[in-house]
């Protein structure tokens, strides 16, 4: 569903577009760094007795599980907790 006026996307697109390289990145960076802190405060209510390393490896679960295949998601996700089982 898109219900942005077309005249507000030519606006947006403009200011992004007078942002140098730099200060682009810089936005992209800060919106995954907020992504991240709600995906954890999300994951840190549910599973409140989870360890940091554990929370690492739901992390990408909740980011990333869609872009790797079955065997490729547990390897990764194995790695990143540690365990080698």
């Amino acid at each position: 569903m898109k219900d942005t006026d077309p005249n507000i996307d030519v606006i947006y697109e403009k200011m992004l577009l007078s942002r140098t390289g730099a200060e682009r990145v810089q936005m992209v960076s800060s919106m995954y760094a907020t992504a991240k802190a709600l995906i954890l405060a999300s994951l840190r209510e549910k599973y409140p007795h989870a360890s940091e390393v554990d929370f690492r490896g739901l992390l990408f679960l909740r980011f990333y599980a869609e872009d790797f295949s079955s065997e490729q998601r547990t390897k990764i996700y194995q790695y990143l907790v540690g365990n080698s089982d």
